[in-house]
Formats: structure tokens, sequence, C-alpha cells
């Protein structure tokens, strides 16, 4: 990948999320709550999860010393989660070609040390981010609720008419 197109991802995920987020936060508490055996069992548990993992990769690609959230709250998540999204697109700004191609440690979740190149790791967050968004929609769509548009091909067709994205 490229620095442009880690540029256009990176964006695109964080505005798909916070499309999602604002939707989400006009759901009762008990809806945002509701465990219907989904993943992260609920609305709120898995864009929870959503942006832990947009933090623990930042951790992992750009700054180590970014405290990593498990579990958020909507007002926790309504504060933090806007502030990690604006810290990648600022990291995005100016990263190089090399940056991408450096090797970062990870961990699977059954504990497996691993490396992978930060591009890769940028992809994997953003296919991640978008898998448990499509989550969160289904979940919005069983309440009865038409969730916003949050796919790729809606943000480059605002992108490019030039609508605020």
């Amino acid at each position: 990948m490229t620095p442009a197109e880690i540029r256009t991802h990176l964006r695109y995920s964080g505005w798909a999320s916070r499309r999602l987020f604002d939707a989400a936060k006009k759901l009762s508490p008990d809806d945002l709550t509701r465990n219907v055996g989904i993943s992260h069992e609920s609305i709120l548990g898995t864009l929870s999860h959503i942006h832990f993992a947009d933090r623990i990769w930042y951790a992992r690609v750009v700054d180590p010393s970014e405290p990593v959230i498990r579990q958020a709250d909507l007002p926790t998540l309504d504060l933090e989660w806007p502030a990690i999204q604006q810290k990648w697109e600022a990291w995005a700004e100016n990263v190089q070609a090399a940056d991408l191609g450096r090797m970062v440690a990870s961990k699977s979740p059954d504990g497996i040390a691993y490396e992978i190149a930060a591009e890769k790791a940028v992809l994997h967050l953003v296919n991640h981010d978008s898998l448990h968004r499509g989550q969160v929609m289904g979940m919005i769509r069983q309440l009865g609720i038409a969730p916003p548009a949050t796919d790729l091909m809606m943000y480059y067709r605002l992108s490019a008419s030039g609508a605020a994205v």
C-alpha cells in the first residue's frame, strides 16, 4: 500500500465509525446493551471492541505509550474514540513508504508473538473495524431502525463530490 492509500483507508474507517457511533447514541440504553449473541454481545460491546482495536493497533504501530481501553461505556467512547481516530489520521498525514514496511511486534489473541509490516497491520485494522461495524449495523436493523450507510463506495462517492466526510 502507498501512504496515500493508507490515509484514505484510515480516513474512511474513522468516517464510518463516527457515522455508526452517532446512530448508536440515539438508541435507548436497553437497546445498546441487549445481549443479542453476536460477537461482543451487544451494540455497545461491539462498538467498544472496535474502539479497543483502534487503540491497541495504534499502540503497536505508532506509540507504545498509548493507553489501551478494553471496555468503554458510551460517554467514554464519545470522548476517547474521536481522539484516537484523530491520532491515526495525524500519523497517516506524515507516514512515508519506508514507515509502512517497518515490522511491528504483535501478539495473537491466544498469546503467540509475531511481527507484521505496519501497512498490513493498518489494513487489518480497517478490515477488522468494517467487519464489526457490519455486525452493529445488523443489530441496529434488528431493532427496526435503518443504520447509516458506511460502506467504502459511499465514502468514495461523498469524497469525490466534495461532501464533508
